[in-house]
């Protein structure tokens, strides 16, 4: 499935849902961009792709592929660059192990993941796998910052038919808690490079004994590149863990910790095996040295933490006691209360940017273990971001839940190009070793960021370089005259990394001539004023930094949208390209247990719809050709049939599903391009693929239906059988007779 020459545009292959989806989607696009002179092309990122580039000593001949992310990382440095970017999995290591274990199965000779490497051969493999969890694509893939936006047919499609909201209780008990010190907020500090600092940096932890033991070498910094340092004290986390789980259980409500597990690789399952190890305080108390001893990690969860426990010789003791520590502990939020999978189960199943949403979506609302909702504890140990959601929760005590019929929309402009800010951080976070002082050293020699650290902290250090970030000022100087609207960059001056952003901010703006149409304030303070604002049916574009970027392009959409995958997102690549990203992935695996047990998916593509139309009118403009351009604004015309209509899909058997709603899509573009006065060739071609898809409809109906409600066999979970995917996925000989005339 993997081109090697660069096509006109990228189309990436993912994981999941949005893969299977692509599977049926492609070759429309294929067929109808061929008509225009466009070729659509695809590059491999999917999590198992990913992993066998990463070993080709270890596999035959016919089973090596090229590393495509690393070839499309040189490619979105190019002016020429055209990319469809889908959600791929940002793995955690449970999904790692999961895939590599499926790859071996399939014949692939991929060596086990190393937990505890210990030799250097282990070492080795430990490092390339560490290139490939967490969210390895979207640091190389991000050459831009993002702009982000409903689609105007997705918001007044949205405010025309509202999903449901729950209902906000005044003395409802849901919270979210932080810390209120020691964490990563409070311990930050930051500066902006010199010239004389610039170069090549050294991360060094020195001991109380003045030994030094190098952290990382060679950490290659620019001029005017912000770098920041700081800290979470574990002892700290421990503690406050250990308050909000009392706490809880004082109030009677759900206990439940969000994090980033999958973008943040290093520091937040760390974070999540402190929350494991201090609800289950007493056992490991008791049995931590056994656990250990058999390299059992809280940091994997508690699901993986079971399996491995059971089949330890004193495995009934150890789990009896686990049982009786829950049953004194407060009630879990759940994951699936039927299958009995919590919050502390798998460290990637609670995502901080959907979940929170979701609940606040839900009135405040998690699920209980008894398939009930309730209030909830929301556990954000670092207080970066999290006054976000306790003011959201706050504001809609007071008021009640937004209306989407009436809502105006938050935009988005996100600093996140060249691994801007925390997302950038991997390489040099640490889970400390020993009591020290924890420090950069810059080429010139200044020691500038240091801190006292205890063994087990997270220390980390991140940094954004000067040309993203004027690329970004400008992004938003661009974006509000579009809009006009309200425009609020959300930076804290008392956060130590925001202070230095704010010196970049301000003299740009100044220099444009448009201060006075941009406001500065904290996330808590922005998100009072964007939440009035919206409620009023007014707009307003919030300017942030990379996390927050991805908070906000959730909270917000599912408040107005109900969901966050059908975002138009639009990349404008700082050397002159565009990547179009189609929206979330969180539901994807939900999505793909469905599919395998009934044949419905019910994954909906309105995302790639919409990122389609966009590539296709960038392709028009870079390469000056007008039948893009055409076929561009037909497929806003048929994205907008999809939604009039009511034809995207839907969550049961037997209504419309992910195939059916590819197949309208593909009726209303022919449609589109069969009614269109611009260009007579493109008419030609389309109107009797058009006529053809009418007068068939009920024929390709049936096909795409006769096996749902049966078990669909894809030959695999994150590698896939290509000929049983393909069958499952383009069940109607029919459309595919239709299209291949093209």
């Amino acid at each position: 499935m993997t081109n090697n020459a660069t096509p006109d545009i990228i189309y990436t292959k993912v994981d999941e849902a949005p893969q299977l989806a692509s599977v049926s989607l492609l070759p429309v696009i294929q067929s109808f961009a061929k008509a225009a002179g466009v070729s659509v092309g695809v590059k491999d990122i999917s999590l198992a792709g990913r992993i066998i580039a990463a070993f080709p000593e270890n596999l035959r001949p016919d089973q090596r592929q090229p590393d495509d992310l690393a070839e499309l990382g040189q490619l979105v440095k190019s002016p020429n660059a055209n990319v469809i970017k889908l959600p791929n999995i940002s793995a955690s290591v449970p999904q790692l192990v999961a895939a590599v274990k499926e790859l071996q199965a399939k014949g692939y000779a991929i060596p086990d993941y190393p937990q505890d490497p210990a030799t250097d051969a282990e070492i080795a493999i430990r490092a390339r796998f560490d290139a490939i969890k967490g969210s390895a694509v979207n640091p190389i893939l991000r050459e831009g910052n993002s702009d982000r936006r409903a689609a105007v047919a997705v918001k007044n499609y949205a405010m025309s038919n509202p999903h449901s909201m729950g209902a906000w209780a005044p003395d409802s008990k849901t919270v979210v808690s932080t810390m209120s010190g020691n964490d990563f907020f409070s311990n930050e500090k930051s500066v902006t490079l010199s010239a004389e600092q610039a170069g090549d940096a050294r991360i060094e932890l020195v001991g109380a004994d003045g030994s030094v033991t190098v952290l990382k070498d060679k950490v290659s910094y620019t001029s005017g590149t912000v770098v920041d340092a700081t800290f979470m004290s574990a002892k700290a986390l421990d503690a406050f863990l250990a308050e909000q789980i009392t706490a809880t259980k004082d109030a009677g409500i759900l206990f439940s910790i969000h994090l980033k597990a999958t973008m943040m690789k290093v520091s937040d399952p760390i974070i999540f095996g402190h929350a494991v190890k201090v609800f289950l305080q007493p056992v490991f108390d008791t049995y931590g040295a056994t656990l250990a001893a058999a390299g059992i990690s809280p940091n994997s969860g508690l699901g993986a933490l079971l399996d491995q426990v059971a089949s330890l010789p004193q495995g009934a003791e150890i789990l009896a006691a686990i049982d009786a520590v829950m049953a004194e502990r407060p009630a879990l939020y759940m994951v699936n209360s039927d299958k009995g999978i919590t919050n502390l189960h798998v460290p990637s199943d609670v995502i901080i940017d959907a979940s929170i949403p979701a609940l606040i979506r839900a009135g405040g609302k998690g699920w209980g273990p008894d398939g009930k909702a309730a209030d909830t504890n929301c556990i954000i140990p670092d207080s970066s971001y999290a006054p976000i959601y306790d003011e959201s929760v706050a504001y809609f005590k007071e008021t009640g839940a937004l209306d989407p019929r009436t809502a105006g929309t938050v935009q988005n402009v996100g600093l996140m190009a060249q691994k801007a800010e925390e997302y950038g951080s991997h390489p040099t976070t640490f889970e400390i070793p020993h009591a020290g002082t924890a420090r950069i050293v810059f080429a010139n020699g200044d020691i500038v960021l240091e801190h006292a650290v205890d063994a087990g902290d997270i220390w980390r250090s991140a940094s954004t370089k000067q040309a993203p970030i004027e690329d970004w000022v400008k992004l938003a100087i661009s974006r509000q005259k579009a809009e006009g609207c309200q425009a609020i960059f959300w930076l804290d001056a008392a956060r130590a990394h925001d202070a230095e952003l704010i010196k970049y901010v301000e003299p740009i703006l100044a220099a444009a001539g448009v201060a006075d149409k941009f406001q500065i304030m904290t996330p808590r303070a922005a998100t009072r004023v964007s939440l009035e604002t919206i409620r009023k049916g007014k707009n307003s574009i919030a300017i942030s930094g990379n996390v927050l970027r991805d908070y906000l392009t959730d909270l917000f959409p599912i408040l107005e949208l109900g969901t966050s995958a059908k975002m138009l997102s639009i990349v404008k690549l700082m050397n002159g390209g565009g990547m179009f990203e189609t929206g979330a992935g969180g539901s994807a695996p939900k999505h793909v247990q469905q599919l395998a047990e009934e044949n419905h998916l019910r994954w909906d593509s309105l995302g790639e719809f919409c990122a389609l139309g966009e590539s296709l009118k960038f392709l028009a403009e870079t390469k000056d050709n007008d039948k893009a351009r055409i076929l561009g604004n037909a497929v806003d015309r048929a994205t907008q049939g999809v939604l009039d209509n009511n034809k995207s899909p839907q969550a049961k058997v037997g209504q419309t599903d992910n195939r059916a709603s590819h197949y309208f899509f593909a009726l209303y573009w022919a449609q589109a391009l069969a009614t269109q006065n611009e260009d007579s060739s493109l008419l030609a071609t389309f109107a009797p693929i058009a006529r053809a898809l009418e007068e068939n409809e009920a024929a390709i109906l049936a096909e795409l239906s006769t096996a749902e409600g049966k078990p669909a066999d894809l030959g695999g979970y994150y590698l896939t059988d290509a000929d049983k995917t393909e069958s499952v996925m383009r069940a109607s000989p029919t459309l595919v007779k239709i299209l291949s005339v093209l």
